[in-house]
């Protein structure tokens, strides 16, 4: 393996291993970052750089410059090499064929100073997204915007706080460099941290391809650095196969429960370790629709909030058939694979249960979880809100319904009021006092999310070269279940004119 080190002017010495380069030639290619001309450190995170001991707060001005070059790829310490690893994919339920880091670069991987502290995770890989053209660009430039580049710092960031398994964002390096999408825009470099990056789309391009050698070379790797039980499996892949199957399940469980939309769910988009992965045209829901996208470029609602389970276990099925070579009998692979379904189901029930403060199951309570999101999906009612502001309702049928509860089913009360009298029957079966029900939906019902209106406002004054408001936002996010009254503004439903989500994949 090789390994390289920068010394910095807070004396942190780097060194960047290289694991992936022993599966082979075939599997990536080496490519330096073009970088970019007079970086700027513009936003970091505190937590995603304590995972590797890091201290990229510091604001000596040296220090400071020191790690815009490094993670910018305008310099890179001797004897690191990075690389762009090649996979394939389905784009939009198509194959797509052969894709591609098309404008990530990886460094290589640093050890986590405590793994205990860090999810169990000894080592992080570090990956730089937007320094530039690769073999794999296409026809794109390699480059990031400033625009998507903060949307995933503050996503990524924000889903990790909310508990939801996720790629992180170490740092944002602008640049005034001019970048050509639908308007001029500047270029930006978001630095991203991963046990790994493999995706379902790696494994497609070599098995479709018939390299059904490096398909079991990489099979073997990605056991042994991601989930090393299956190793003493009678079927080791069969066992990694239900694995991914488990993890994606109970990530769509939590996507679904805080409204968040992934927007692109292609293949080369899933994670083999089930986290989220590659933030595009994402969107947290507000008015709560089933069927709404924040994609431009989705006509149909493929990845829509109500279709991202089922897409999900499509994608598990391209990935079955992938693996099949490796797994043998397909009726194995289907078995693995059909046990998405109740995986999710399951997952996705227990949180609802806990998310209306309903404790133990019971008879009836499935009825009363769809009777709420009925209601929700017919005023359209915020989704976030209508969670966190249901926790005060008491139980008591003669006390009134919270104001700020009721005005956001005053579009068609019926069902809602309906409701509400079933629900407090159940809290009342219940026996559970108020105040503790309350606090225990608190915990799980989030007040802040990364709403769309919010990230806008941000990305026009850090546009502007303001980026003070961006990271007032993200310390508000780092805690997205506290109270925060000071901060109340963040938690409001987008005013009257706020534009919907609309975004593209041309970022």
């Amino acid at each position: 393996m090789e390994t390289c080190s920068l010394p910095t002017p807070n004396r942190v010495d780097l060194g960047f291993d290289q694991p992936y380069r022993s599966l082979g030639s075939e599997f990536f290619s080496p490519v330096r970052p073009m970088g970019l001309p007079a970086p700027r450190l513009s936003l970091v995170s505190e937590d995603a750089s304590r995972l590797l001991g890091l201290h990229l707060e510091s604001t000596h001005p040296e220090t400071q410059q020191a790690w815009a070059e490094l993670f910018s790829g305008t310099t890179l310490p001797a004897g690191c090499d990075p690389i762009s690893t090649v996979y394939s994919g389905h784009q939009f339920g198509n194959w797509a064929g052969q894709l591609g880091d098309g404008r990530a670069h990886l460094l290589g991987e640093l050890d986590a100073p405590d793994a205990t502290q860090n999810c169990g995770h000894a080592r992080w890989e570090v990956q730089l997204k937007g320094a530039g053209l690769t073999p794999y660009s296409r026809h794109g430039d390699g480059r990031a915007v400033l625009r998507s580049s903060i949307r995933e710092f503050l996503c990524s960031e924000a889903m990790w706080h909310l508990g939801i398994p996720t790629t992180r964002a170490l740092c944002l390096v602008t640049s005034s460099l001019p970048v050509a999408r639908e308007r001029m825009e500047t270029a930006a470099v978001v630095t991203r941290l991963a046990p790994s990056f493999i995706r379902f789309g790696h494994f497609e391009h070599f098995s479709y391809s018939g390299r059904h050698a490096a398909l079991r070379r990489l099979a073997d790797w990605t056991i042994a650095r991601i989930d090393p039980a299956c190793a003493d499996a009678a079927n080791p892949v069969l066992a990694l196969l239900q694995g991914v199957v488990a993890r994606t399940a109970r990530l769509m469980a939590q996507w679904q429960c805080v409204g968040f939309i992934h927007g692109v769910m292609n293949t080369d988009n899933m994670s083999m370790l089930g986290w989220t992965l590659d933030y595009g045209p994402f969107a947290f829901m507000d008015g709560f629709d089933p069927a709404h996208t924040p994609n431009t470029t989705d006509r149909s609602g493929r990845y829509a909030w109500g279709r991202q389970p089922a897409i999900a276990r499509w994608n598990l099925l391209a990935l079955a058939q992938a693996l099949l070579p490796l797994i043998g009998d397909p009726r194995l692979a289907i078995d693995a694979v059909e046990a998405f379904e109740p995986q999710f189901s399951q997952a996705m029930r227990a949180q609802l249960q806990d998310k209306l403060g309903l404790g133990a199951p019971q008879d009836g309570d499935d009825a009363l979880v769809d009777a709420w999101l009925a209601a929700m999906a017919e005023n359209q009612a915020d989704w976030t809100l209508s969670f966190r502001l249901l926790s005060p309702l008491s139980a008591n049928p003669d006390s009134p319904i919270p104001e700020a509860l009721q005005s956001l089913f005053a579009t068609r009360p019926r069902r809602f009021h309906t409701w509400v009298a079933e629900y407090r029957q159940r809290l009342q079966q219940q026996g559970r006092a108020d105040a503790e029900r309350k606090l225990a939906m608190d915990l799980v019902n989030p007040r802040f999310v990364l709403r769309h209106h919010l990230a806008q406002d941000v990305i026009a004054q850090a546009e502007a070269g303001d980026f003070s408001a961006t990271r007032e936002l993200m310390a508000v996010l780092r805690h997205p279940y506290a109270e925060q009254p000071e901060h109340a503004a963040y938690a409001a439903a987008p005013p009257q004119d706020a534009e919907a989500p609309a975004l593209s994949c041309s970022s």
